[in-house]
């Protein structure tokens, strides 16, 4: 209906692109040549590995676990802990008082810290040093290349 082609063509395009892979598998089978002179060591090596991994070459599972008790205990422990630090918390008188007195306390902190001359410049100093900046950028005047006449 309404369908751009795309959407109905992506199927039968994917099926196209795949077959060629799909024909390739066939060929990535592990064979060896026959004739080749290093043949029966590849072939003594794949049948000594064949069945690698096997589950003795995992290692075995921890047997110094915790009893479950044990650990639902340590979990009963960190729950209580948890409910104490949260009362306490909530006990807290998290309100900061005045917003005057609080703005003032601060303006005397960040007074008391000698302030650096690069930082005690203004925006019109700073306007004024791009300016310059930008003055000693300008190119020269051209030169005049033409013979002389």
């Amino acid at each position: 209906m309404n369908v751009h082609i795309r959407k109905k063509t992506r199927l039968t395009a994917l099926m196209i692109c795949l077959a060629p892979l799909a024909a390739c598998a066939g060929s990535f089978a592990p064979k060896t040549d026959p004739s080749s002179a290093i043949a029966p060591r590849v072939q003594e090596l794949v049948d000594a590995n064949r069945h690698y991994p096997s589950w003795e070459n995992f290692p075995a599972a921890p047997t110094d676990l915790p009893a479950a008790t044990q650990v639902a205990a340590q979990v009963q422990t960190l729950q209580g802990q948890g409910g104490t630090l949260g009362g306490e918390v909530a006990r807290i008188d998290w309100t900061l008082g005045d917003a005057e007195t609080l703005a003032a306390e601060a303006r005397a902190q960040v007074g008391a810290i000698p302030v650096s001359p690069d930082s005690a410049r203004t925006q019109a100093d700073i306007d004024a040093f791009a300016q310059a900046l930008r003055d000693r950028a300008r190119a020269p005047a051209a030169i005049d290349r033409r013979p002389p006449q």
